[in-house]
């Protein structure tokens, strides 16, 4: 049977800095992300399968996306917990706003590392992720491909 790639782009907002940085994104800003999520598997060939003839339910992979990135990082601050920033984010914490502090510098190529693991680890047996595509401004994204990471 033949591989097909399903994708599905999701939507969300995000703030964040980076620390060190010798430009403007040192300070706290934020972007409206758009996150390209693509996996690659056989279509289901069983006819009496609910879900025969796809690769995966756009719905069941909605879900998946939703709990590991978009639900966690929209409408949220991501700093680098081994920063001075993290007093920043104590005191954003303590005023009710929701701060991620996260192992690396928060830059587009990192979360989208990030993202392919937490998402990788959640998908049904045979299906395989494939492709990620961050996208941080409308000329500016970052990729990440299975193929890239063996």
């Amino acid at each position: 049977m033949s591989k097909i790639r399903i994708t599905k782009q999701f939507s969300f907002e995000t703030g964040h800095a980076l620390y060190g940085y010798d430009g403007k994104c040192r300070n706290v800003h934020g972007h409206s992300y758009k996150l390209r999520v693509t996996v690659i598997g056989e279509p289901i060939a069983d006819a009496s399968n609910v879900k025969f003839g796809m690769v995966i339910d756009f719905t069941d992979l909605k879900k998946i996306v939703l709990e590991e990135v978009v639900d966690v990082f929209d409408h949220a601050t991501v700093f680098n917990k081994n920063t001075p920033h993290i007093e920043l984010a104590k005191e954003l914490q303590d005023r009710g706003h929701h701060v991620i502090l996260v192992d690396y510098q928060p830059t587009s190529e990192n979360m989208v590392i990030d993202f392919a693991e937490k998402i990788k680890h959640r998908l049904p047996k045979g299906l395989e992720l494939y492709s990620l595509r961050l996208q941080e401004t409308d000329s500016s994204y970052a990729e990440w491909y299975q193929s890239d990471n063996l």
